[in-house]
């Protein structure tokens, strides 16, 4: 079973039924205990970082910690990923869960904001997320915020400078691109996932 998580930040429909379409009992929770029982975690996300409140305050970030740890495979897309990181300019006062170093930014009032629609996707060797997807691959965004590369940025792209497209540590992943929307180099993204063995 995988746990999408609803913290009121975005429509899930379109990535449970992508979930769903690859196979997965994908069940939409903001039960933790769903959380920890879950062989796999998804958490989505649209809008504004300070949605992710709502994570602390219900008790689904204690659950996430737990089931990363214990090595159970975690996907956050979107404002999903921004959470993995230390917290966000958009909401300065709100931590995020800081299991990636840096905060994520703006985009510069010299590019058009958000950044919106197709760009592409450069993916590292070795990636387990990115298997089997090729340079120059074109991944669908909409974003205002962008995450820092770093040393688990697995897939950059190019938009006013570069930025996490893709991050990957152990069975921790993120996107910030919507793979549900990203047609056939999205679903192979999501099969990759749910590929992905707990390691402990």
């Amino acid at each position: 079973m995988i746990a999408v998580i609803d913290y009121k930040a975005g429509n899930l429909t379109s990535v449970v039924k992508a979930l769903t379409a690859l196979g997965a009992d994908a069940r939409v929770t903001e039960d933790p205990a769903l959380v920890r029982a879950a062989e796999r975690v998804v958490l989505p996300g649209v809008g504004h970082f300070a949605a992710t409140a709502r994570l602390r305050d219900s008790g689904i970030e204690e659950a996430a910690r737990e089931v990363i740890a214990a090595g159970v495979p975690f996907l956050g897309i979107c404002v999903g990923l921004q959470w993995l990181f230390e917290g966000s300019t958009e909401a300065p006062a709100l931590r995020g869960l800081g299991a990636l170093p840096g905060l994520c930014e703006r985009f510069p009032d010299t590019c058009k904001v958000p950044h919106v629609g197709w760009n592409t996707l450069e993916p590292v060797q070795g990636s387990r997320l990115l298997a089997g997807i090729s340079a120059q691959s074109f991944v669908y965004y909409t974003h205002s915020y962008r995450a820092p590369v770093v040393n688990e940025t697995v897939g950059a792209t190019e938009y006013a400078g570069r930025f996490s497209g893709a991050v990957e540590r152990g069975n921790l992943f993120g996107v910030q691109f919507h793979p549900e929307k990203s047609g056939d180099t999205g679903l192979q993204i999501l099969r990759n996932f749910l590929a992905v063995e707990r390691s402990c």
